[in-house]
């Protein structure tokens, strides 16, 4: 006889307590269920289950072997399911985060094409400038900047962005410029106040040294573009991803604070709930966004 059936029906009358509903609930006759345990326990040369007229219950033996045979049948479950859910055609809503930053200028813009790829994907993008709790706060997956906090969601890297210190000419015509990283005490930051890591500037010094600046700031701004706009205003000096800052260099609105500094590389990341295997609709997006980004190098368009 088959094993896993045999081991599919011991299993299932310990669960259900007896031959008669153990054959309910695979649909088969009750003397089928109790030829398999009986072959069963034959194989292994060991009785399993204690019989009597009122009730059904494992031996010492046979409640050892059904934590085991319970596992075995899961995993075979688990195989089944893998295999039909990569065969399913991908569907459904599939709820998003992303930063507002990034999804208005660089996901925004390719949703378009995803959704025409697979029209039985409905997308609820949620732009937010905070890290949600993606399983209790009901998100298939969000788009992370930098380093990832929580190491228990699974993370695809789609592509990096450079991260620089910039300013207006006019701020620097105002109050100079940092020669190195300790000047910038003496000037006015503005800073982004829903990065994970606070007010603090990981940088890297022309040595290699790498250097950690904490400073209140002048202004602190929950968006990135807005921290953008008040750096092109010459309120002070920004940390930004070059996606941001990208176009108001190429234009001359903002020039690198401190040009010899090596440039700081943040990755960006697709991030989902842990699990054996992915929902078609999440590896379908996530497929769709690396191809998407491969060809762009460092994000800086």
């Amino acid at each position: 006889m088959d094993r896993l059936t045999e081991m599919e029906a011991f299993a299932t009358v310990v669960d259900q307590g007896g031959f008669t509903d153990a054959a309910k609930k695979m649909g088969i006759s009750k003397s089928a269920v109790s030829k398999h345990v009986s072959s069963l326990e034959a194989r292994l040369g060991a009785r399993l289950l204690n019989r009597t007229t009122r009730r059904v219950s494992p031996t010492e033996i046979g409640l050892a072997y059904y934590d085991r045979a319970r596992r075995v049948l899961n995993d075979a479950g688990e195989a089944d399911a893998l295999v039909t859910s990569m065969q399913s055609a991908p569907s459904g809503i599939l709820r998003i985060s992303v930063a507002t930053d990034f999804g208005v200028n660089h996901l925004s813009p390719v949703l378009g094409r995803f959704l025409q790829e697979y029209p039985d994907i409905t997308v609820n993008m949620v732009l937010n400038n905070r890290y949600v709790e993606l399983i209790s706060e009901g998100f298939d997956m969000a788009i992370r900047i930098g380093e990832l906090e929580d190491s228990s969601l699974r993370a695809r890297k789609l592509t990096e962005t450079a991260q620089r210190m910039i300013a207006a000419p006019s701020y620097f015509e105002k109050y100079g410029r940092p020669a190195k990283i300790d000047d910038l005490n003496e000037h006015k930051l503005l800073h982004y106040s829903s990065q994970a890591s606070g007010n603090v500037w990981k940088l890297t010094a022309p040595s290699g040294e790498k250097r950690q600046i904490r400073t209140a700031g002048w202004l602190s701004v929950n968006d990135g573009q807005s921290l953008l706009n008040a750096a092109i205003a010459g309120l002070g000096i920004a940390y930004l991803p070059s996606f941001l800052y990208h176009k108001a260099m190429k234009q001359g609105l903002v020039e690198d604070a401190i040009p010899d500094l090596p440039t700081e590389m943040q990755g960006i990341y697709a991030v989902y709930p842990p699990g054996r295997f992915t929902q078609p609709k999440v590896r379908a997006f996530i497929d769709f966004l690396v191809e998407a980004f491969q060809n762009k190098g460092p994000l800086d368009w």
